[in-house]
């Protein structure tokens, strides 16, 4: 091998070769050396990339901790961030928000189609305009989600609650689906839980928890104020996860989140439809509405099958994309 006689002596005997392993060896010793050390300094002047003055280095690279705000409210009611407790409980959210870079940006991006749907019911029921980011909370803007206890849609209603507060729930229709209506039966539990415990803040916590678990431990702390229980983890943490959603939602910058205007999803464009009879087809019920199947159940995803037999003869609100409903990107 040319390349080694060009580097190393070419020793001949017996106690030769053994200087000649031990001269490789220390070569390669001193050439990792060297290379960790390049590397070092590499790594150290790209994390440093500029100088402020007097040799002082930024630390615009490294992971920052987020800011917790002086003073926050939940539906007017405010935060007790004077406590240690309280104050580690949202910077532990925030943390989370902050730093699930890929899924708050999406929520972002989602934010002005899927609010501007349920703020109106919000405002039309008397329900403090916070609660939306319970909803986002509970489905993460999927309007179609479904927990692994069986809840669905973005209030997350179990069949049972969702048929007492008078939403249709069966093999072909199950409104939990429907964002207005299922928004309209969930302000109607807001009230109930408002009057029996007079505080937002225990209002959404009884939204997590259910309202017999709560008092189960109201009775047993002897205490009524949500930031003063001890409600198990994930109910701890549910009144702060909606607190950091709305915090970075409201400012996204200040947590350095960057979302252009025109990279926003655009807000659907739709029309309404009565319909009081049955669809034998909605395939061929979309195609003669100048739309498609798959837009159709997107628009009405509380329609459970392909078809609709409406025996009760019930009348059915059905959307259908406006004009301008499905734009084209540039």
């Amino acid at each position: 091998m040319p390349h080694t006689k060009a580097l190393f002596l070419p020793f001949n005997d017996l106690k030769g070769g053994i200087k000649m392993r031990i001269a490789n060896r220390f070569f390669i010793s001193i050439s990792l050396i060297v290379l960790v050390f390049i590397g070092y300094q590499f790594l150290e002047s790209s994390t440093y990339p500029a100088e402020k003055g007097r040799g002082e280095k930024t630390d615009q690279w490294f992971f920052r901790t987020v800011e917790v705000p002086d003073t926050l409210t939940f539906a007017g009611e405010p935060v007790p961030l004077k406590y240690s407790d309280v104050y580690e409980s949202l910077d532990r959210e925030l943390l989370v928000n902050s730093y699930f870079h890929s899924q708050t940006l999406r929520y972002l991006k989602m934010a002005p189609r899927f609010f501007s749907m349920i703020e109106p019911i919000l405002k039309e029921d008397s329900i403090p305009d916070d609660f939306k980011y319970l909803a986002l909370a509970e489905s993460g803007f999927d309007p179609t989600i479904v927990s692994p206890a069986g809840a669905v849609g973005f209030w997350q209603f179990m069949k049972g609650t969702a048929r007492d507060y008078g939403l249709e729930v069966d093999g072909e229709i199950d409104e939990r689906y429907n964002i207005e209506k299922s928004t309209h039966a969930a302000c109607a539990y807001f009230h109930e839980s408002y009057e029996k415990y007079g505080s937002w803040t225990m209002v959404a916590a009884t939204y997590n928890a259910g309202r017999n678990f709560v008092d189960k431990q109201i009775e047993r702390q002897k205490e009524t104020n949500y930031y003063n229980l001890l409600l198990g983890e994930e109910t701890e943490r549910y009144v702060f996860r909606i607190l950091a959603l709305k915090l970075v939602l409201e400012n996204p910058k200040k947590y350095r989140f960057l979302v252009p205007e025109d990279e926003l999803y655009p807000k659907w464009k739709t029309k309404t439809i009565k319909i009081s009879g049955a669809v034998p087809d909605f395939a061929d019920f979309a195609k003669e509405q100048g739309t498609n199947y798959k837009i159709l159940k997107m628009l009405n995803p509380w329609l459970r099958e392909a078809y609709l037999t409406n025996r009760a003869g019930k009348t059915y609100e059905i959307k259908l994309p406006a004009k301008g409903f499905r734009t084209t990107r540039n």
